[in-house]
């Protein structure tokens, strides 16, 4: 039987600096099933958003040695535009600028992208709308060029109006909190929850911090120090981390 899930295993990667090759995650092991959602909690530097991008595919991150299988389907080697249409979809903590692209244009052509047939024009039109609108993005937003001008909250929340409307199969969302104020958190984390609520789709959730935890309630809790998880839990382990920060679990890899 097929396995189901995304599985990555004792993955390792490096980055180019001046100096050659420095190792940044040192052996993840993790694996996030259907239905589930987890997130990783660690301190600035510990090697969270290399792992978010190394699932993504991007070049600038060399995966030296591991595994990471979508259902089964190895990604390692896949071009970026493959792990997509595999199922994986990352929300970046810093959305870049698409000059000249409008939303409409991108989310039309993304869409297109991943399921090899572009959706038909006028029912595609109304779920954006509907997306925009379940984001509190009024239907002009489609028109803007992609994140140009647009504030931390409006791009963190075209970040969640992507991933509604692509509906992958795994999602990875790298600090997507971060630079939110209260009432954009409460908008996102709607999002969010909307995309899990089906039950059938799993999600990585990466943060610094617990206030996003309130609004998106994990099933596992990882905590991630110096390129590895060094401890695991529930939602009870990010609340402890609340009180006691990272100083414990820093300390004990050094």
């Amino acid at each position: 039987m097929e396995s189901r899930g995304l599985e990555i295993e004792d993955l390792h990667v490096s980055v180019e600096t001046e100096t050659g090759p420095k190792p940044i995650l040192k052996g993840v092991d993790l694996v996030v099933r259907p239905g589930e959602v987890h997130a990783i909690m660690g301190p600035n530097g510990s090697g969270k958003s290399t792992l978010a991008y190394s699932l993504a595919g991007h070049p600038k991150y060399t995966i030296t040695s591991g595994s990471v299988r979508l259902d089964g389907q190895e990604l390692v080697g896949l071009s970026v535009d493959a792990r997509a249409r595999a199922g994986l979809f990352l929300a970046m903590q810093y959305p870049v600028e698409v000059q000249g692209v409008s939303v409409a244009n991108f989310l039309r052509t993304a869409k297109t992208a991943i399921d090899g047939q572009a959706p038909p024009l006028r029912g595609w039109v109304k779920k954006v709308n509907a997306s925009l609108a379940q984001m509190q993005l009024d239907d002009e937003f489609a028109s803007r060029s992609v994140n140009e001008g647009f504030s931390g909250g409006e791009k963190k929340r075209n970040e969640i109006v992507q991933l509604d409307l692509l509906n992958p199969k795994y999602a990875v969302l790298d600090e997507t909190d971060s630079g939110l104020d209260i009432d954009a958190l409460r908008v996102v984390s709607e999002g969010v929850n909307r995309y899990t609520a089906p039950g059938d789709r799993g999600l990585l959730l990466i943060t610094h911090y617990t206030r996003i935890l309130r609004y998106i309630k994990p099933d596992f809790v990882h905590v991630f120090v110096d390129g590895h998880v060094v401890a695991e839990g529930d939602s009870t382990l990010a609340e402890s981390l609340e009180e006691t920060g990272y100083e414990k679990w820093v300390k004990a890899v050094e």
